[in-house]
This record gives C-alpha cells, sequence and structure tokens, in this order.
C-alpha cells in the first residue's frame, strides 16, 4: 500500500497508475469524449513498463480489484510528486499544464464509474501560464496572402493546396479537422456554404465559407470529379505512388508538404512556425477587423476564452511596436 507522504521511490506511483490505463479496466476511458486529446493519449500511452515500488502488485494489467487498490491509493502528495519530476526535467509550463490535465480527466472518468472516492489532482498548483500570449507564432498578413496564392491552380494538386490553404486561413481549421471533412460536410445552409466541421470532443461546429474559398474548393472538386460519392474525403492525397485514390490525407502530411513546403518555397522562416500558426494568423486577422473574441472563441472550437487570448497575436505585430514612433 503507498503511503501518504512520498519519498523519491514513490515517484513511481502515478506512473505505475497511468501505466495501468493500458488495461482493459480503462479501455472505456481510451475511447471517451474526456480522452480525446493527441495530448492526453500521450500520456496513456508512453508508459511501456510499470515499477511495481510498494503497491504491492506484481501484474500492471492485472484482475479489477488490483486496479481498484491502486486507484484508490492515489494521493494528492503524490500528484504533487509527480509534477515535481517534470520541473527538475525543465519541462515547459504548458506541458507540465497538459499532463496534470489528462491525468486529471482520467480520476475524472473513474470517479464518475465509482472506481475511485475523489480527484487527487484537484488542488495541485499548476504552473502558471505566464504571458498572455501564446509561443506559437503568427505570419503577417502580407504573408498569409502570398501563401494563398503560391500554389500553382494548373494540376490537381495545385488546385488542392490552394483550396486547402484556403480552408487553414479563412476558417481557422486544426489539421486534423481538415483531414476529416467529407464531401457531405460541404454543403448549403440557409443559402449559404458551409463547412461542418468535427472538432475535439465530439464538438460539432458550422462554419459559413469565404467566397473565395468556395471558389477554390470548387474549382478542386471539378477537376477531380469528387461531388458524386459524398462519404468520400473532401481532400485527397495526390501522391502518383498511391494506389489508394480515395486515401484521406493525414495531419502531418498537410503541415509538411502543404503549409511548410509553402512557406519555404516564399522564404517565410518555417523555424518555430507551429501547426497553430495559420489558426493563429485567422485568429488575429479576424480579431483585426472587429470580431468579437466570444465569437472568435466559438468560431475556432475553443472551450475556454482563455486558450482564445493566446491566438490573439495583435501586441506583438512587430510593425505596431512604439519602436517604429520614435523620431530623433
Amino acid at each position: 500500500m503507498l503511503r501518504n507522504a512520498p519519498s523519491e521511490n514513490d515517484l513511481g506511483a502515478i506512473t505505475y497508475f497511468i501505466a495501468l490505463s493500458r488495461g482493459s479496466v480503462f479501455n472505456g476511458f481510451q475511447g471517451s469524449k474526456a480522452a480525446d486529446s493527441r495530448h492526453h493519449r500521450r500520456v496513456f500511452t508512453r508508459s511501456r513498463r510499470a515499477p511495481s515500488y510498494e503497491t504491492g502488485i506484481s501484474k500492471p494489467l492485472g484482475s479489477s480489484r488490483a486496479h481498484r487498490v491502486v486507484c484508490q491509493s492515489q494521493k494528492r502528495a503524490h500528484v504533487i510528486a509527480w509534477r515535481k519530476t517534470f520541473e527538475a526535467r525543465k519541462l515547459a509550463p504548458a506541458t507540465i499544464r497538459r499532463k496534470l490535465s489528462a491525468l486529471s480527466d482520467l480520476f475524472g472518468y473513474l470517479n464518475e464509474k465509482n472506481a475511485v472516492i475523489d480527484n487527487p489532482v484537484h488542488g495541485v498548483e499548476r504552473p502558471k501560464e505566464g504571458a498572455n500570449q501564446g509561443k506559437t507564432p503568427a505570419i503577417s498578413d502580407e504573408q498569409a496572402s502570398a501563401l494563398l496564392e503560391a500554389p500553382g491552380r494548373v494540376t490537381i494538386k495545385g488546385k488542392r493546396d490552394s483550396a486547402i490553404l484556403a480552408v487553414l486561413l479563412f476558417h481557422a481549421l486544426r489539421r486534423a479537422e481538415l483531414c476529416d471533412l467529407k464531401i457531405k460536410d460541404y454543403g448549403e445552409r440557409e443559402g449559404i456554404k458551409h463547412l461542418t466541421v468535427h472538432g475535439k470532443g465530439g464538438k460539432i461546429r458550422f462554419i459559413p465559407v469565404h467566397p473565395r474559398a468556395v471558389r477554390l474548393v470548387d474549382d478542386y472538386l471539378e477537376s477531380s470529379g469528387g461531388r458524386l460519392d459524398r462519404e468520400r474525403p473532401l481532400f485527397l492525397s495526390v501522391a502518383a505512388n498511391d494506389p489508394d485514390s480515395n486515401k484521406r490525407l493525414n495531419p502531418g502530411s498537410i503541415y509538411r508538404n502543404v503549409v511548410i513546403h509553402y512557406c519555404n518555397r516564399l522564404g517565410i522562416a518555417a523555424e518555430g512556425l507551429g501547426p497553430h500558426a495559420l489558426r493563429a494568423t485567422s485568429a488575429t486577422n479576424a480579431l483585426s477587423n472587429g470580431s468579437d473574441i466570444a465569437e472568435v472563441q466559438e468560431w475556432l472550437g475553443h472551450s475556454s476564452i482563455s486558450t482564445t487570448r493566446l491566438y490573439d497575436k495583435r501586441k506583438m505585430r512587430p510593425e505596431d511596436s512604439p519602436t517604429f514612433k520614435v523620431k530623433f
């Protein structure tokens, strides 16, 4: 049984507990909305082996009774000790916050299923977010405009890439959301073209399509002959060596082969340009042109408006710096 005040050896208690999440008892959580996040999945799948320490359990994937003993043995002190290991490794505050959030969601799920009495993550201090600005850089409006024009529109690939960049920049979609779009998700609502976007946690939002994006998507669909099969992915792979003509794109290929590819072609510094850079660019542009931040929050699919504020880069625009107002 675990002690209330953990020693250095007890740091393995939470690691052991997370390893148990790979067992059959937690399969329900792995498929639940609470675990529907790549950051959450990363926390619960990286533990390859669980240390035994003082849990008295030799087989991590053993009986449900053994699982319950470990679940109910976790104390707030163990979570704090777990957090301190990340602080000692100099992990970024945002990374530590995500790990604690993932663990809290798992305990919340177990509490709902009557597997534990309470959530030991509650009350554990999380690292401060720091400045009210995210680290993901946005590109300038001029760079975004050039990016939209970068793909040639002669080939199917060029037309597809133009449509992809327009959907990303005019609607601030996540890469995974774009990959999940099907033909049936591109249609009219009240006489206006909309995208039916399937976001995190099973949330669905309906986003009006920008007229420029409508033209580019329609041009791509006419050229690819893809309007008939409504279950087909909206954007397909065009790799010459890919025998599957209906293969959907994956988020990694969108980032590497479309966004970064054309940024490099234009000389836009790709270093530090994260996957959410275009979302930050779109959000900043919308806010700069009069959109209310609450509307932008819903548009981005954020649960918390504090997350939306991290995408607002208006204070970071170098051209607006007082530096350029100084005159001697």
